[in-house]
Order: C-alpha cells, then sequence, then structure tokens
C-alpha cells in the first residue's frame, strides 16, 4: 500500500466511522482505526480488508496518542465527538482541544488531507454549549491545519442510529411520544460516508465546508409519525414546550446515558437545516437518500410479534 493512500481516522469504530471504513477501503485506502477501545473495535475487520486498528487507546486529547496515530498518514479524519458531557469528557476537550490536537499533529506528520466532522448548528453564537464547541473546533482545526475540510450534518440514520431506534424503543414502553416545534433536514449515513470520500478525493475540496442534509425538511411531529407507522404502534404525540423539556432535562441528564440535556433543549431551539448558499452534497456529486426509502427497512424489527408475522405472510402471498 502506498503511502499516499494511508488515512488514519479517529473515532473509525462509531456509527458513521463504520460506514467510512468500508467505503474508503472499497476505494483501495490503507486505514488505521484510532480508538479510546481498540478491543471493542475489531468489528470493523471484516468490513474493511485494508483496515488495521491502532493496538493502543488514543485520546484525542493526549497529543503523543495521536501523534503515533498519524505518522505516515498521508489523509486523516477526525469524527470524534459527544452529545452530553461526563468529568473529564467535557465538549471543550472533546470538540476544541482534542479537534486542535488531531489536527495539529496531521499536519506536523506532514498529511495532505484533513476532514473535521462538525453539525449542523455550529455557531459561536449557537445558545448551547455544543453549538458553540463546535464552531471553535472548526476554528481550531482550519488554524493548525489550513487546507482542512469541513462537513457539517443534520440528524444522520442508519440502521445503528440513535435517533430514530431510540424513539423506536420508547414507542413499546410510553403512552405517548414527545414533539418538539423544530425541523430537521435528515442525511442517510451512507450519503455522509460517501461525502467523506468525495473530500479525500478531490483535492478541490480543501478549505471548504460542507452541510449535509437530505433531500427535504421535516418536523419533529412528521419524524415522530414515521416512527409511529413504521414500528406499527399507536401513540399520543405530546408537545412539550422547552420550558417544561428544561425541567425534566435538569433529572433526564443525571442518568449514565442522559435521554436528553439542558444543552441539547437549547439546541431544538433553532431548526437543523441546511442554510440557504451552503455547499451541500450535491456539489460533491451526491444525490441525497430519502429517509423513507431507509428508516422502513430496520425499524420493522420493532413491530409487534403479531404484525411481523401478518406481514412476512402477505409478502410470501404477493410472491406466489
Amino acid at each position: 500500500m502506498e503511502e499516499s493512500r494511508i488515512v488514519t481516522i479517529f473515532g473509525g469504530s462509531g456509527f458513521i466511522g463504520r460506514h467510512l471504513v468500508k467505503r474508503l477501503a472499497q476505494r483501495g485506502w490503507g486505514i488505521r482505526v484510532a480508538v479510546r477501545d481498540p478491543e471493542a473495535a475489531q468489528f470493523l475487520k471484516p468490513l474493511g480488508g485494508t483496515a488495521q486498528i491502532v493496538p493502543r487507546k488514543v485520546s484525542v486529547t493526549n497529543p503523543a496518542e495521536v501523534a503515533e496515530a498519524v505518522a505516515g498518514a498521508s489523509a486523516v479524519v477526525n469524527l470524534v465527538g459527544i452529545l452530553y458531557q461526563r468529568g473529564a469528557r467535557t465538549f471543550e476537550r472533546i470538540h476544541v482541544e482534542g479537534a486542535a490536537t488531531v489536527a495539529k499533529a496531521a499536519a506536523a506528520a506532514g498529511a495532505k488531507r484533513f476532514v473535521q466532522m462538525s453539525a449542523i448548528g455550529a455557531d459561536p453564537d449557537s445558545p448551547a454549549e455544543y453549538g458553540r464547541t463546535k464552531a471553535a473546533g472548526e476554528a481550531a482545526v482550519q488554524a493548525a491545519f489550513p487546507g482542512a475540510s469541513i462537513v457539517r450534518p443534520s440528524v444522520v440514520f442508519g440502521p445503528e442510529d440513535d435517533f430514530f431506534n431510540r424513539f423506536a424503543v420508547l414507542a413499546r414502553f410510553l403512552p405517548a411520544l414527545p414533539v418538539f416545534d423544530v425541523s430537521f433536514q435528515p442525511v442517510y449515513v451512507g450519503d455522509v460516508a460517501d461525502a467523506i470520500d468525495a473530500i479525500l478525493e478531490d483535492p478541490a475540496t480543501a478549505a471548504k465546508t460542507y452541510a449535509l442534509g437530505g433531500p427535504r425538511v421535516i418536523t419533529f411531529r412528521e419524524l415522530m409519525q414515521i416512527v409511529l407507522r413504521e414500528t406499527g404502534r399507536e401513540r399520543w404525540l405530546l408537545p412539550i414546550p422547552l420550558a417544561i423539556a428544561e425541567i425534566e432535562a435538569l433529572f433526564l441528564e443525571l442518568l449514565p446515558v442522559p435521554p436528553l440535556t439542558r444543552d441539547q433543549v437549547k439546541l431544538l431551539s433553532q431548526d437543523n437545516v441546511v442554510d440557504a448558499g451552503a455547499l451541500t452534497l450535491a456539489d460533491l456529486g451526491i444525490t441525497a437518500t430519502a429517509l423513507e426509502a431507509i428508516v422502513p427497512t430496520y425499524l420493522q424489527r420493532f413491530r409487534p410479534p403479531t404484525d411481523q408475522r401478518r406481514r412476512l405472510e402477505e409478502k410470501k402471498e404477493a410472491g406466489r
């Protein structure tokens, strides 16, 4: 494998990372996956025959570990991010300091390309610390690696997502699902992986920022209706004012894996959609995948057993 085709992916075992590893392996990249838990990332090897897991733990906030992981790489992708803070893993440490550490190490190692995963909503003036630190992370990366490309996805969906799967589970047990007055532009995880792939392959994308959204803007209520329809459930949809949600989040964020935090409530005060005039998937030659083409394929497993059997019988009948 030529040195010019080695890419180090930080956070490569995550939701987006596993799809990216597969895409880049198909492209012929030599892939080095840097994660905090190397053993848990071993499942990636069958996805990409050229994927190698860095055998030791790599934290994006540890300059020595990061430098070792990027040595010899011509491209670096940083996918590491968090949705809530715990102990030393704060937004500032991960989104800003960690991103800067990776970008500095990539520049020092002589990497030609760098891609930073950010998010729609990254803004120095965001009401949420998540959005402010995402913006600060972008600035830190661009200062350390001026040719860095930034990708900002909306809510990402796919078989392993944490959005539709979470609400499908809640629909099993709760009499109602929450509804917030906010809109999203959900983007398919495969399209996000393709976008990063396209960026790495095209030097003209250097120093540019891409907002990644699906083909349409959709309200939170509509998303919950899709969850209920595809899981075969009937539940109330309960509008939740943000002031009430913030009070609930005060207690929910104490859980080991909080379903909602006060900072996330602040994010819900603004629509999560692609801004007019932004570079998008189309500028990378990618046609955005419709949510309706993918989500039903993995929410079917949440249907009641009797409904699953009925649908299977209907498919058999149709095939005769």
